[in-house]
């Protein structure tokens, strides 16, 4: 069904992928202005859309490049307001995006801001940062990164790319030469050599993609920060699962490699929850026998469930989100890290920091 779909939705697709070709080549050839910036600016992006990784490859920067004084700058995906918009103890899901709000819990050292016109925001940010992090801006092509990060997610990379609205690139694959390097992500550990070899090939040996793998966390009580580790759940606990992600197959798949059994409470991405909704989760929660269960969700769902009348329906049960983190190939790791700090640090008003 869904083959004849794409089919249908081909033509469409064509045209989609004219326009942006001859929107990048304006870019390119300097019709349509792009505009740079005398401090370093790194792009974390994907061609296709969402449930790349993101997320955890901006929170592995942020670690690496820890004696910076860094601002993320994402377009606020989902909030409810518009402009630019820098978090402080107001900030709510609503106010600057899921993301970002992970983003300004998890690392208070760090500015977060909002902005859809990431120029107008870099601009807000530049003057006291030592570099600025854009949050899925590769397509945002008004503004000339320094250094882009492009993911790739291992197996979409063994299927057929499709172009919107038929399939979910952004723009044509081609589009990855635009990058300063490649992140292959949710590589599995059964991955060869031999398979990873194939992948690169891909990419015509102009850049050689770094793979990496997820890890998992313990996982987090939501409304109190307790901490609880997965191999502490007894076997055949019934899990509750609340995602609203592009892609939750991997943590399901997770979930039950860890001997539980998961119920799905399965939303679009970035979908924001409603009483009606999560009041189902608490019945099904509630009239499940089992005495072993718990409520798990992302950590960047976690954030929406702290609005006005939610937290007050979970608060009492045992609701959890599993943190993940990026792990890159030993192999390649050292040159993957030294690639953006030999950037970061070729500006002069960084070079005393490393």
């Amino acid at each position: 069904m869904i083959k004849y779909l794409r089919l249908l939705l081909l033509p469409f697709s064509i045209v989609y992928g004219l326009v942006v070709l001859i929107r990048n080549k304006c870019y390119d050839w300097g019709w349509f202005n792009s505009q740079s910036f005398d401090l370093p600016v790194i792009c974390v992006g994907n061609l296709a859309v969402g449930g790349s990784g993101k997320t955890p490859v901006t929170e592995y920067l942020v670690d690496l490049l820890s004696g910076y004084k860094i601002a993320i700058l994402s377009r606020g995906y989902g909030r409810k307001t518009t402009g630019f918009i820098r978090a402080d103890q107001n900030a709510t899901a609503e106010t600057i995006g899921d993301e970002p709000m992970q983003y300004y819990r998890k690392f208070p050292q760090v500015t977060v801001a909002v902005c859809e016109d990431r120029v107008t925001g870099i601009k807000q940010l530049q003057a006291d940062h030592d570099l600025i992090l854009l949050d899925d801006a590769f397509q945002h092509r008004r503004v000339k990164p320094g250094f882009s990060i492009l993911l790739f997610e291992y197996h979409k990379l063994l299927e057929p790319q499709w172009l919107l609205p038929a399939g979910n690139l952004r723009e044509p694959f081609s589009g990855y030469k635009r990058a300063q390097a490649i992140l292959i992500t949710k590589t599995p550990d059964t991955a060869s050599e031999m398979q990873r070899l194939k992948l690169s090939i891909r990419f015509h040996n102009r850049l050689s993609p770094a793979f990496s793998g997820l890890q998992y966390k313990d996982l987090v009580q939501v409304y109190t920060s307790q901490t609880l580790a997965m191999a502490k759940l007894p076997v055949d606990t019934v899990v509750f699962l609340l995602t609203g992600i592009a892609n939750p197959a991997p943590l399901v798949g997770y979930l039950k490699s860890c001997g539980t059994r998961v119920i799905h409470h399965e939303y679009a991405d970035h979908h924001t929850f409603n009483s009606t909704e999560i009041n189902r989760l608490v019945v099904a929660f509630r009239e499940e026998k089992s005495t072993e269960k718990i409520i798990i969700t992302t950590e960047k769902d976690a954030q929406r469930l702290s609005a006005a009348g939610l937290q007050e329906l979970l608060v009492d049960l045992p609701v959890y989100f599993l943190p993940i983190k990026i792990n890159i190939l030993a192999k390649d790791k050292l040159t993957f890290d030294q690639n953006v700090i030999n950037y970061v640090s070729s500006y002069t008003r960084n070079r005393t920091t490393y």
